[in-house]
């Protein structure tokens, strides 16, 4: 029996997923829908002085047929008045007491946040979240990621907050930042009881090559926005890992950027995350998407014999290493399974003009070179002429073939027992260990 139970920095939820602050928590119907759908937790679309937004707001990249692969938005704070949300907030924790109701906060002076904090727990928060990370509308006026760049002046608005909340208090960090640890560091000097990130990535989605104007277009004009969705969840993953590992951080992380699937939230949790928080996705395919996160994590861990999420948290961390501390001596090279091989030959081409030119046709005057040398031998077992040819003397393992390949299990990356010790550059420099011969080098 797994128990998905969260208590991310004291903030308890029946499970780890939550509503990122954006639309789809902006309102407290629309909470309300989530919580039924059997979302943990929701972070409330960001309180502050209500704004105007502007018309449109949103924009998609589509990338191989796959419509919002990256989504960017120019989308500001609440528009809706303060009153207005604090009465949704109380109403919504009093019918649901069990799921976790965050209220993001942006405001600029000491006194009003201070006001705005005491409000928010008036209304009912479990817990509050610093929106330090918003890339465009919001930092012109000093606020969002204008304070997340700054560890001096994050350090200080979180010590306010912690002042005046009786509830835990996250700091929302921007991914726009040379190294994330510094930001980090300074929402825990300034009492933090937790942080979440990633923030959107300041970015221009695309550009209308017909009307000459980005998008999104707003009266002939655009400007940049927040990117997010599937395509930063690389991103995302190093800042959240880069935390984790951090000798000197040692507080909950919700993690956030591109989840789409109880896999990714898989992801986050191993690489230090105690919670996960989900906008774009639920934007383009609704709240209903949570069923299936819920089923696949369950599943997944009880086949890796894991009882509570706490023994998944930052499972992961240990094996995120630096590149001077990887073994040069581990060597792999591809195996091509005949039997499950179409003859498409994306491998051939990826390798060929993206690699190091080691897999060939079964006809190529390479191949044919292979053969009668004895380096390679054609497949058998009632495979096909088209099954390519690996030249494994230059194998140099990438695994770009593996990545390019449309069918599961066609190509495995093989461990070589090439003779040498386990060496890493930092090993060869300081120690002289050897390392083994180079290939793929033409």
């Amino acid at each position: 029996m797994v128990d998905l139970t969260t208590n991310c920095a004291g903030i308890r939820s029946p499970n780890p997923f939550w509503l990122a602050s954006a639309p789809p928590a902006n309102s407290g119907g629309q909470v309300q829908r989530a919580f039924d759908a059997g979302w943990g937790g929701a972070v409330w679309k960001t309180l502050g002085v209500p704004i105007q937004n502007v018309s449109s707001r949103f924009g998609g990249v589509t990338i191989r047929g796959v419509q919002g692969a990256g989504f960017n938005n120019i989308e500001l704070i609440t528009d809706r008045s303060l009153e207005t949300n604090f009465k949704e907030i109380y109403d919504t924790k009093k019918k649901y007491p069990k799921h976790a109701v965050i209220v993001s906060l942006m405001v600029e002076t000491r006194e009003e946040w201070k006001d705005i904090i005491k409000r928010s727990v008036d209304a009912g928060a479990d817990g509050l979240e610093l929106n330090f990370g918003c890339p465009h509308g919001m930092c012109e006026r000093g606020m969002g990621s204008a304070v997340g760049q700054e560890p001096r002046v994050n350090q200080e608005i979180t010590s306010w907050a912690v002042e005046y909340s009786t509830v835990p208090v996250l700091v929302k960090l921007t991914p726009n930042v040379h190294d994330i640890v510094p930001h980090g560091l300074a929402a825990r000097r300034g009492g933090a009881h937790g942080v979440s990130l990633i923030n959107t990535i300041k970015s221009i989605i695309g550009v209308d090559i017909d009307r000459f104007v980005p998008e999104p277009r707003v009266a002939g004009l655009s400007t940049n926005g927040g990117y997010c969705g599937a395509a930063v969840k690389p991103i995302a993953l190093h800042m959240v890992a880069q935390l984790a590992r951090s000798k000197d951080f040692g507080i909950p992380i919700s993690g956030i950027g591109g989840v789409s699937t109880w896999r990714d939230a898989v992801e986050f949790i191993l690489l230090g995350s105690t919670s996960v928080q989900v906008c774009t996705e639920v934007m383009l395919r609704g709240y209903r998407i949570v069923e299936d996160m819920i089923d696949g994590l369950e599943e997944y861990m009880r086949t890796h014999n894991f009882s509570t999420i706490d023994e998944m948290v930052g499972k992961a961390v240990p094996a995120y290493s630096e590149w001077g501390d990887l073994d040069l001596n581990y060597e792999t090279i591809a195996k091509i399974d005949p039997q499950k091989c179409i003859g498409c030959h994306l491998c051939v081409t990826a390798c060929q003009d993206g690699a190091h030119q080691c897999i060939h046709p079964q006809d190529s005057p390479m191949a044919l070179d292979l053969f009668q040398k004895g380096l390679a031998k054609k497949p058998n077992g009632g495979s096909h002429a088209r099954v390519p040819i690996v030249d494994e003397s230059e194998c140099v393992g990438c695994n770009l073939c593996q990545i390019v390949c449309p069918v599961s299990g066609c190509i495995d990356m093989v461990k070589v027992e090439n003779g040498f010790q386990a060496s890493t550059w930092n090993e060869h420099v300081k120690q002289g260990k050897a390392l083994r011969p180079k290939k793929g080098a033409h």
